[in-house]
């Protein structure tokens, strides 16, 4: 039985390790994209940037204020905050806002639906904005998150050379002090490089809906959530495959640090497990076979080290944990270089038998447990 484990682990960690070797490979392909931050514009894009916000009361001003503070003109794009039933000062701090800048704009949920009408309610305010949306083109943002200067002037330059209809951008956790945010620093660094290298080589549909950009007329023409609205979390990368799927026009990656939207990282364990959950919950609705595959082989090759350890075989163990440890490197290496987050792989080793443990435990209640998110339970 022995022998035989190690052989399945030694053919998963090869196929673990080749996966790693092609997502580098189409990560070393990517190029910045040819900004030109100077450029003389005449017919501007305009944007309407979409916030789905619950509870954000600490967090809504300084996102806006990111987005008010760009050098685009204000002319150009307006954003719209949809209020999740908040149970805090949000709207309010929203109307505070559209009191001094008229393309700051509110819309309520509570207008529209009953809390117990809707199980998707990120899709269906996103929806609500889009319909009340005097843009062209949609970018959604969360309302802990902070954009930098240039976001809207690179999304801009960006449509206009590549002509697409969904774009995907980078998303990064806000540094902090501690182990929980070194962990989810490092996690979500992994995510981040492969959803560029598998958007930048058109293999996946992935995206983060804290950064990404979709055309109007697109979002309409796929009939927006129709067919994934009862599905609570996946507004981001159902919508991207249903219009890779359906429309014959580009997906597209902005590939430039300064594109790079910050956001705030979980504050503790069990939020942290609720999110990971969310995210793996939609899983099991992925119409991307692509995905559904290295999903599976992850959580297998995962599961095989918590095998080893109930096995008592801890030498084998350690010799996987170095193999894993040494692809996952080297795929991070480049990655950790555009999000200027070098310093952190030192503590990579570390904090390997934790990132097993949540992945397994993740990926299992994400498909058969209820979970809390935002003050609700959700399916």
């Amino acid at each position: 039985m022995h022998y035989l484990l190690d052989w399945i682990l030694a053919i998963l960690t090869f196929l673990y390790a080749g996966l790693l070797v092609a997502y580098r490979y189409w990560f070393d392909k990517l190029s910045y994209f040819d900004f030109n931050p100077s450029l003389v514009v005449e017919n501007y894009t305009r944007f309407t940037i979409v916030i789905p916000a619950r509870n954000e009361a600490s967090n809504i001003k300084n996102c806006v204020d990111s987005i008010l503070a760009q050098n685009y003109p204000s002319e150009s794009f307006e954003i719209i905050v949809i209020d999740d039933f908040s149970e805090d000062d949000t709207a309010f701090i929203v109307q505070s806002l559209h009191a001094q800048f008229a393309h700051v704009h509110l819309l309520s949920l509570a207008d529209y639906f009953k809390p117990g009408e809707i199980s998707s309610f990120k899709k269906k305010a996103i929806e609500k904005a889009v319909s009340h949306a005097k843009g062209d083109w949609i970018i959604t943002t969360d309302a802990d998150c902070i954009a930098p200067k240039n976001w809207l002037s690179l999304y801009h330059q960006y449509i206009q050379k590549n002509n697409p209809v969904f774009v995907a951008a980078p998303v990064m956790f806000i540094k902090e002090k501690g182990i929980l945010n070194e962990f989810q620093l490092l996690d979500f660094l992994a995510l981040q490089g492969i959803t560029a290298a598998a958007v930048g080589a058109g293999k996946h549909s992935m995206s983060n809906g804290a950064n990404l950009a979709f055309e109007k007329s697109a979002f309409i023409a796929v009939g927006g959530y129709q067919g994934v609205d009862h599905i609570a979390s996946g507004d981001d990368m159902l919508l991207m495959h249903k219009m890779k799927k359906t429309l014959s026009k580009q997906i597209g990656y902005l590939y430039h640090p300064d594109a790079i939207v910050l956001t705030k990282a979980m504050q503790n364990w069990k939020e942290f497990m609720m999110q990971r959950i969310r995210w793996s919950s939609k899983a099991r609705y992925y119409d991307d076979n692509s995905i559904f595959w290295v999903l599976l082989l992850v959580y297998v090759y995962n599961f095989s080290f918590l095998l080893l350890l109930l096995m008592g075989h801890v030498g084998s163990f350690l010799i996987a944990i170095a193999f894993k440890t040494f692809f996952e490197l080297y795929f991070l290496d480049p990655v950790a270089k555009f999000y200027q987050l070098q310093k952190q792989l030192r503590y990579f080793v570390f904090y390997q038998p934790l990132h097993i443990s949540y992945t397994l435990l993740a990926g299992l209640f994400g498909q058969v447990k209820t979970y809390t998110w935002k003050g609700r339970q959700v399916k």
